[in-house]
């Protein structure tokens, strides 16, 4: 497994890792992901260990908490071989004091994360989203308290646009407050959006992505295919509402061209999907999920191997949208490209 620091920090983290959305299985999203116990969810964990993947991803959201006490469970007694990353912010109840990112909210929920998992650290926290209502200074010296604390080793973001993470990383150099060194994000082959403006900004501030939903809200697992519906038991049926929206002409023309690449290297649709993002500028990880062993080994079939410069070319094009001004000058015109060179 190749490891890579996380951002501009000296946390190494393995180039795939662990998503425990599927433990636990409460509500009506979560639920549809998977309902791993602990037994199910040791057994996971033994095999991502036996080949490097070592950091493992919840939320106090995912199954209303269960996923961090299913999570917590099944490392018990090797917490030395794991690192933890955790969110909040999301909304945990009607309650005003159970949303959002006030100084109060962050104490209390890694508070209740450290009970759930067990645990007396949480390696990487990161922000679920970004709070309008609590002014970034407040968010930040909350943070900076419990790194101090020990609670916390580094900190992150998700799900934020390019102006909310710049501001908060301005704000944390002004102060000197610990930056937020990872930006969990939606990045996939039929949803290149992180490119048009986190990328470069990631690429300039050290920021790592940590991809989420990798295969395109499912949709890139090899069982959808143009002209048929999605086969019966897709969770789809009962997640696609929730999930990023897709064009269908653009997925059909990415899963052809994963086909053709498949039948060319004698791997499967989700290795070929996955190992196209490894390849990208500012990844550091990418998180992976599966609900059975079966899943989670295929999965795992994405690293030690890489796609040819020729089939990323194609996936390339197959999977390209212009983007909207004021971006897409930089991608079509060589003045604007000179000014504003790709992230290497």
């Amino acid at each position: 497994m190749e490891y890579r620091n996380l951002g501009a920090s000296g946390l190494k983290v393995p180039i795939l890792s662990f998503g425990a959305g599927t433990f636990g299985g409460q509500g009506p999203l979560f639920s549809a992901w998977g309902r791993t116990d602990a037994a199910e969810a040791r057994r996971l964990i033994d095999l991502c260990l036996e080949v490097g993947v070592t950091l493992f991803d919840t939320a106090d959201v995912y199954s209303n908490g269960a996923s961090e006490e299913v999570l917590g469970e099944a490392i018990r007694g090797r917490r030395g071989h794991v690192m933890i990353s955790t969110k909040l912010g999301l909304p945990m109840g009607e309650a005003p004091g159970e949303a959002g990112t006030s100084r109060r909210r962050i104490v209390a929920g890694v508070e209740a994360a450290l009970r759930r998992l067990g645990i007396d650290h949480i390696d990487l926290l990161q922000l679920h989203a970004f709070d309008a209502a609590t002014p970034v200074e407040e968010v930040l010296s909350a943070l900076d308290a419990l790194i101090r604390a020990g609670k916390v080793g580094y900190v992150g973001a998700s799900n934020f646009s390019g102006w909310q993470l710049m501001k908060s990383l301005a704000v944390a150099d002004r102060h000197g407050w610990p930056r937020y060194v990872a930006h969990q994000a939606y990045y996939s082959l039929v949803g290149r959006d992180y490119e048009w403006e986190l990328m470069p900004l990631a690429h300039d501030q050290g920021v790592g992505a940590v991809v989420w939903s990798p295969l395109g809200w499912g949709r890139l697992t090899g069982k959808i295919r143009r002209g048929s519906p999605p086969p019966k038991n897709s969770r789809l049926h009962d997640t696609a509402q929730f999930g990023p929206p897709v064009d269908e002409a653009r997925l059909y023309r990415v899963v052809d061209v994963l086909d053709e690449i498949a039948a060319e290297t004698g791997r499967t649709v989700p290795q070929i999907a996955l190992n196209w993002l490894l390849q990208r500028p500012t990844v550091s990880t990418v998180v992976i999920g599966a609900r059975n062993e079966a899943q989670l080994r295929d999965n795992l079939g994405a690293v030690g191997w890489a796609l040819s410069a020729e089939q990323v070319a194609r996936l390339d094009t197959a999977s390209f949208v212009e983007p909207p001004y004021p971006y897409y000058p930089y991608w079509r015109d060589g003045g604007f490209k000179r000014l504003n060179p790709p992230p290497v």
